[in-house]
């Protein structure tokens, strides 16, 4: 079983222009861009068989070779991260039984998280699409809804029926609590962690599809799949006592750091 890891990455993000070039400070005072500790992330992942950046900007593909890292340069009409997936994976061949979608903006992202979405995906076969999901603590939704009442994305929710097959996925709270919980209180809601493992076959699709309502109005690229009645498996995740976090928005990159520093990562 060959799995590919791609990281996509653009310059022209519409809320974080520049963010996958941004600077993050580890323990040891650091700094590192977004987008090389994103593919050191991706270095940890065991059962990997390559591992490349796929950009569309020549800043990014020199800053990335300059850590050593392999780069397909795609398209600027990618209109998302999977689609610059898809185009990565024909430039490279197609030679792969799973692609993974390790997004460049989460760069806390454990290595187990990717290694048991590809366990998932290879033992169901209903399922095109493998995506992890985390059972928020108390402290994280806080941290949720106070970006909601700030008027800010943060991270994206998920609900998945019986099977654990999604049945939608928001930057809204869902589902509905209608209360406050204390820091270290396990909740009913669940953060989906931007982090895809896809078959090949449902990957390539994808970019023959025209982008749904749905995907639009939350401007989730996953949305596209569920739209087009394709199974999406949600796979609970453990933290194992890591904090997780996606960097959206610039308020995000102290909130990173400071995680960082906590977990004494270099």
């Amino acid at each position: 079983m060959s799995v590919l890891i791609v990281i996509p990455a653009r310059y022209a993000s519409t809320r974080y222009p520049g963010k996958p070039l941004v600077s993050l400070t580890g323990a040891t005072g650091k700094a590192k861009s977004l987008i090389q500790r994103s593919w050191e992330a991706a270095q940890m992942v065991k059962g990997v068989d390559r591992v490349v950046v796929a950009t569309d900007d020549d800043r990014i593909r020199t800053a990335s070779e300059a850590f050593g890292a392999e780069v397909v340069m795609t398209s600027s009409e990618c209109a998302n991260g999977t689609e610059r997936c898809a185009e990565a994976l024909e430039h490279l061949g197609g030679a792969f039984d799973i692609v993974v979608n390790l997004q460049g903006d989460a760069p806390l992202t454990p290595a187990w998280f990717v290694e048991d979405l590809v366990r998932d995906l290879m033992v169901d076969p209903s399922a095109d699409i493998a995506t992890p999901v985390l059972r928020c603590d108390g402290k994280a939704l806080n941290g949720f809804l106070e970006d909601r009442s700030q008027g800010r994305v943060g991270g994206t929710t998920a609900v998945f029926d019986a099977n654990r097959h999604g049945l939608y996925f928001s930057k809204e709270v869902i589902p509905y609590t209608g209360k406050r919980y204390a820091d270290e209180d396990a909740t009913p809601v669940f953060h989906h962690v931007g982090v895809y493992a896809y078959r090949p076959e449902a990957l390539t699709t994808y970019k023959t599809w025209s982008a749904g309502p749905l995907e639009r109005l939350e401007g989730l690229e996953q949305l596209r799949f569920l739209e087009q009645g394709r199974t999406i498996l949600c796979t609970e995740v453990e933290a194992r006592g890591r904090q997780f976090w996606e960097l959206n928005n610039p308020e995000d990159v102290p909130r990173i750091e400071a995680m960082m520093a906590e977990m004494s990562m270099p």
